[in-house]
């Protein structure tokens, strides 16, 4: 099947990446994971150990109880004899039918307390991680010390506590791998609670519980799965263990340790006797270690015979648009009704050892409902965590503070509630910078964009799919009911950013932000991402902010400029008066980016210096450093005032606005529009 059949769409990514290779007949994804289970001897080898385990930990006491307890007394502590191949036992019992039948207690106790410390232990590690500030430090805390004991040691010390038996010994062996496992836990869900689809997640309102088996657990499951096994194993030898100390399973009952206990004494008379319990216990550890590749393989969905492509469905629709949360009642201090976001003074500040920072001081952003704002500025000026603290998503030690932060007449300086959640998750959308971390990579892409709406919307789950498909269709995704079962990975980078988009539509979403969405694409699907949004925000009336530090993206798409520098807005006017920008600041970045006319024997245009560290800011204006008309004035930091443009009114920070161009190489720029990289004009 070619690539051609999976673009019919022009304006749809055409790179052969986009379209998964295929090999002989389509198979449908269980057929596909069968398969895979027979695809190497390591399969076939887990699945043959495990069946047999599986038949006999059921079927072993139906078949050979009455033997196990049937007493020979012609052949009373026998060595292999004609009728019993291991000998017999000082009750002349058959000693392989009591090994044989001693499998299902042996197993079904090392997988109890293997569960039990599994459960324990990525909850504690999970918490560590999703807890706040305080709680964290106290798991933390807890694991570091629990794990400073060696596992055996403290088994026996829980042991003691909750007493000989059966029951003693699961619940001991379980609490001592609980901080294994909680460490384990800990590290690797520390990698996945910052990503960026667990902070989508938390904006949403999704429980932590959800996040915690949605999001957290399926993204750390195939160490989880190895080690588990691996944990299985030694927890079978540790049960055994303590049945042979006399701590795990009593008489009359019996485990393969016992029986190991009881063949020690006969070892120099019939070394069978402890040799049957004991490859027992080896054979089954064997199978627990091959389950736990296998299963590996099977979470990472690795195979050696490549990726088959799943059998296209018939595309779904939904025409039919839920009701929304619908919005809160307006408190008597709200802000105006056209404005969708309102911010003042909005300030994020960390405390160190040398004193507090703020990498963002006092900003001020209003827009409003169906208008385009972008945010530029150089890496680290604040724009990213401007967005970040006023959707929610900023941790601590990061403190946010703000006069006034108001959200489609919501107040997210307070807590909003989870009827406040259910407008948030359905109002405001993100499309993060990174598309691949913005999207959970072991979930299906249409799952995901479904469970905005099962979440808020309470639509069951094939209403939801049906949305979801439609919605991906909305923002031009071919064969969207065959894409949307599809994973992350199967995506291109600008797919995968088109269903960041779709996914703010599952919704009816007020103010869409777009944090530098078109960074690492190439420049023909930067042009269709831009296209996308400028669609996107008309059709759905919603307002844009967009990030991005690149001027020419920003004129494209916005009807308003927002120039940030070291934390603090320096410059704010209408994206038809940018060529004639009056900060410093602004005029550096516009002369930095390269047009269609700019020579190419001369080298090109930088802004010198560095952007200053917000632990240490100069006095007065943070850009005098590096500006040229920078004097004595310029040690006292300038307000941020009105200004007069050619055409509107706009907003300075500067003692010196000029408005006419200056340009220290000599190059005036006159002509936004030819400003960028080739292939990016205006698409308004």
């Amino acid at each position: 099947m070619s690539a051609a059949n999976d673009h019919v769409d022009a304006s749809v990514d055409s790179t052969a990446k986009d379209a998964a290779p295929s090999s002989g007949k389509p198979v449908s994804g269980r057929r596909s994971r069968l398969a895979m289970l027979f695809a190497t001897p390591v399969g076939i080898a887990a699945i043959t150990a495990d069946l047999l385990v599986i038949l006999l930990a059921v079927f072993g006491p139906i078949i050979w109880g009455t033997r196990a307890e049937t007493n020979d007394f012609d052949n009373l502590d026998s060595g292999p004899i004609s009728g019993h191949p291991f000998g017999t036992d000082k009750l002349g019992r058959d000693i392989l039918a009591r090994v044989l039948v001693a499998a299902r207690l042996s197993i079904g106790l090392a997988l109890s307390a293997t569960l039990i410390g599994i459960v324990v232990g990525v909850l504690i590690g999970t918490m560590a991680n999703l807890a706040g500030r305080r709680l964290s430090r106290v798991f933390s805390t807890f694991i570091g010390i629990a794990v400073a004991f060696p596992g055996l040691l403290l088994a026996l010390f829980f042991a003691v506590i909750f007493g000989a038996g059966p029951t003693g010994a699961v619940l001991a062996l379980g609490a001592a791998m609980a901080p294994g496992f909680a460490r384990l836990t800990q590290t690797l869900s520390a990698s996945v609670v910052g990503r960026d689809f667990v902070s989508a997640a938390k904006v949403l309102g999704v429980s932590r519980l959800r996040v915690l088996t949605r999001h957290v657990v399926p993204n750390i499951a195939e160490p989880l799965i190895v080690n588990a096994t691996l944990a299985a194993g030694s927890c079978l030898l540790a049960f055994a263990g303590l049945s042979f100390l006399g701590l795990g399973v009593q008489l009359p009952s019996y485990d393969w340790g016992r029986m190991l206990a009881e063949g020690l004494n006969a070892i120099y008379t019939n070394p069978m006797a402890a040799l049957g319990p004991a490859l027992a216990i080896v054979l089954s550890g064997l199978a627990f270690n091959l389950t736990g590749e296998l299963g590996a393989q099977l979470a990472g969905r690795r195979t050696t015979r490549g990726r088959r492509r799943q059998r296209g469905a018939a595309d779904g629709s939904d025409d039919q648009r839920a009701p929304g949360a619908g919005g809160l009642p307006a408190a008597a201090d709200t802000p105006s009704s056209d404005a969708v976001l309102v911010v003042r003074n909005l300030r994020v500040s960390v405390r160190t050892d040398g004193g507090t920072i703020e990498p963002v001081r006092g900003v001020d952003l209003t827009v409003r409902a169906g208008e385009a704002v972008g945010i530029v500025g150089e890496s680290g000026s604040g724009k990213s965590l401007t967005a970040l603290s006023i959707a929610g998503l900023t941790h601590e030690p990061l403190e946010v503070t703000a006069d006034e932060l108001w959200f489609d007449e919501l107040d997210l300086r307070s807590a909003i509630g989870r009827r406040g959640r259910a407008q948030l998750g359905t109002s405001l959308s993100l499309v993060f910078q990174d598309p691949m971390s913005s999207l959970n990579p072991t979930m299906r892409v249409g799952d995901q964009l479904a469970e905005v709406a099962t979440e808020h919307q309470h639509l069951s789950w094939k209403n939801a799919r049906e949305r979801a498909v439609s919605r991906l269709r909305d923002v031009r995704i071919a064969a969207p009911g065959r894409r949307a079962r599809q994973l992350p990975h199967e995506w291109s980078g600008g797919m995968r950013q088109r269903a960041m988009i779709g996914m703010g539509l599952m919704g009816e979403p007020k103010l869409l932000i777009a944090d530098e969405p078109t960074t690492a694409l190439d420049v023909t699907v930067q042009q269709q991402v831009l296209e996308l949004l400028e669609s996107t925000k008309q059709q759905s009336g919603a307002a844009l902010l967009l990030i991005s530090h690149d001027l020419s993206v920003v004129s494209s798409v916005c009807d308003r400029v927002v120039v940030m520098y070291a934390g603090r807005i320096v410059e704010e006017l209408p994206t038809a008066d940018l060529e004639h920008a009056r900060h410093p600041y602004t005029k550096a970045l516009l002369r930095a980016v390269p047009s269609m006319d700019t020579p190419r024997e001369e080298p090109l245009a930088t802004i010198a210096g560095r952007p200053p560290d917000p632990a240490s800011l100069p006095v007065g204006c943070p850009f005098a450093p590096r500006c040229p008309r920078a004097d004595d004035r310029c040690r006292v930091e300038p307000a941020l005032l009105p200004v007069a443009g050619r055409r509107a009114l706009g907003l300075a920070a500067c003692h010196h606005p000029h408005l006419d161009p200056v340009s220290e190489s000599g190059v005036s720029i006159v002509d936004i529009s030819k400003v960028g990289a080739p292939g990016i004009g205006e698409t308004r």
